[in-house]
């Protein structure tokens, strides 16, 4: 099978040789960096290729997000912390010695005068830029070699996760009961900006496989929103990407969001996502359980990465934890997120092997 084939027909539930190996997460930086000095071997330049794993899929680098995006801009910086602008036009704080959540000082929509300056200056939909590039080369040679395809990426492709970076995480949790039509204008049009730019690449004749949507929309604790303000806020736009995908033979709606979603997990699959991820187990997600529960919809993730930190016996038995879901099919065993830098170049390197002992053989 082509990694396409194989990638498709797992999330699809139909008969597959073996499920994908992919190594999907790769490392935080400072995780890296301590793998360097642990003796990582030069030849080894990322943390997938070493292992030739499968493809996963590729994402056409057309532009969805702020067009022209912001240029960034240091604002202030001192021996621990640099603040500046990001392309969506946030203020950020940033720690300068490691990973960490950034502290997001401003943004950059305050209300609807704002919502309508912003929409003129970087979301109109048809903005020459957005198709600018050799994009379509990339996807033909993709095409020819089996790879599958994706359109939409992590930060611009996004409804919720676009709204809040917008106007800010309080913010948009206000906004949904003080000014509802605005969420539902926003929303309506990141959707006109998505279809438009997918529009213009499956009409070049891209063979598209998965339309990705980045929300990070649940923490440990469940959603930041109900189902019921999910079905009627973010239903709309969602129905419009099934829609755009079942008009093209696109057959994978999938959805990235780190915590725990199970109480919008129903309404996301009544609206047309049938491959969900990461997973994140510290948030109580359990592949195996969301496997038996919703057995329409694909998953990746779910290994949990702290497992890594704790050696080989640890390794295989979170390993051992999630094989049921891997024989129960639409299932692609992968990382619940980022390796963290307490996890040693002996134990990510004893993972990867073992994760393809067990999918791939030999």
């Amino acid at each position: 099978m082509t990694d396409r084939e194989r990638f498709v027909r797992c999330c699809l539930g139909q008969e597959v040789d073996r499920p994908p190996f992919w190594l999907f997460w790769g490392p935080w930086g400072r995780a890296w960096q301590r793998w360097e000095r642990e003796g990582k071997p030069a030849e080894v330049t990322d943390h997938r290729s070493f292992m030739h794993p499968d493809m996963p899929p590729l994402v056409v680098p057309v532009k969805c997000g702020p067009c022209p995006a912001f240029p960034r801009e240091v604002l202030a910086e001192d021996d621990d912390y640099i603040t500046a602008t990001d392309s969506w036009g946030i203020v950020r704080r940033d720690y300068k010695h490691g990973e960490s959540m950034a502290e997001f000082l401003k943004f950059p929509v305050a209300g609807r005068a704002d919502w309508e300056r912003y929409k003129a200056e970087r979301l109109d939909p048809h903005h020459p830029d957005r198709l600018a590039g050799p994009w379509l080369e990339q996807a033909r040679e993709w095409m020819a070699r089996g790879y599958p395809i994706q359109l939409g990426a992590f930060p611009d492709c996004t409804f919720y996760g676009g709204l809040r970076w917008l106007v800010g995480d309080e913010e948009c949790l206000y906004l949904f009961y003080d000014d509802p039509d605005l969420v539902h204008e926003i929303m309506d049009h990141l959707a006109d900006v998505c279809l438009t730019v997918f529009q213009a690449v499956v009409h070049a004749g891209v063979r598209v496989d998965v339309i990705h949507v980045w929300e990070d929309m649940a923490g440990r604790q469940g959603s930041l929103i109900s189902p019921q303000h999910w079905r009627e806020f973010m239903g709309p736009p969602y129905r419009r990407l099934k829609a755009f995908a079942e008009a093209h033979d696109i057959p994978l709606i999938s959805v990235d969001t780190d915590g725990n979603p199970d109480t919008i997990v129903p309404p996301m699959i009544e609206a047309g996502t049938n491959f969900l991820y990461p997973m994140e187990v510290a948030a109580g997600c359990d592949v195996s359980d969301y496997r038996r529960r919703y057995p329409e919809l694909a998953l990746m993730g779910g290994i949990d990465k702290r497992a890594l930190a704790q050696g080989p016996a640890a390794i295989d038995a979170e390993l051992d934890r999630v094989w049921p879901a891997v024989e129960m099919g639409r299932y692609i065993p992968d990382l619940d997120h980022l390796v963290p830098d307490d996890v040693s170049w002996s134990n990510y390197e004893y993972y990867c092997r073992e994760l393809k002992r067990r999918v791939v053989g030999g």
